[in-house]
């Protein structure tokens, strides 16, 4: 499966240690000759970090995608009837707008363009970063797995020791997963070790 051409929504959530690893595969996406549509949740747009402040991090999306990022419900909504994406990703994807996803709330530009492209019957390629994944949001994880549309990024615990329910895809398989999604396949395997 090629990209060139293919319009893919890239929503960004509040894993902010994850960001140094998304922000190379959105710029892989652009050199393959996709089209990304940035879409930021309000803690990517409003919170500042050890990792980084917002107002940084929303420059270097800018810089990267040419665009101004989808930053409000409201105009992430037309991602469905109007100007429909070929595919949707979730990089990084946090354990709370996993479990709002996994049911059906919502509430952020990023859940919204999720519910239009779902709305379209195109794919959604999920990118995890949560600390509570083989915790409390085992069950929501779960249930995303089960849900047609709904590929993963391949993941694994990043610290099985201090942080044991913690997961985090392997952003490097990106551009990969959606390959494989934009022909409705699960890349394999989904459950990778992860280095240390």
């Amino acid at each position: 499966m090629d990209l060139a051409g293919k319009k893919i929504g890239f929503g960004l959530t509040g894993s902010h240690c994850t960001y140094a690893a998304v922000f190379p595969q959105i710029e892989r996406l652009i050199e393959m000759g996709a089209e990304v549509v940035p879409v930021v949740s309000y803690t990517f747009q409003t919170t500042d970090s050890k990792f980084g402040n917002a107002n940084d991090h929303m420059a270097k999306l800018r810089e990267i995608t040419g665009r101004e990022p989808i930053t409000t419900i409201v105009d992430a909504e037309p991602l469905g009837p109007v100007e429909p994406l070929d595919c949707m990703v979730l990089a990084p994807l946090t354990g709370n707008s996993m479990s709002r996803l996994a049911n059906a709330i919502t509430d952020s530009p990023v859940l919204m363009a999720t519910k239009a492209t779902i709305r379209n019957g195109h794919p959604v390629v999920i990118a995890v970063s949560t600390n509570d994944a083989l915790g409390l949001n085992g069950v929501n994880l779960m249930r995303l797995m089960a849900t047609k549309l709904m590929y993963f990024v391949p993941y694994g615990q990043d610290d099985p020791i201090k942080k044991p329910n913690s997961l985090v895809s392997d952003m490097t398989l990106i551009p990969d997963t959606i390959k494989f999604a934009l022909e409705n396949q699960q890349i394999q395997p989904v459950l990778i070790a992860r280095k240390q």
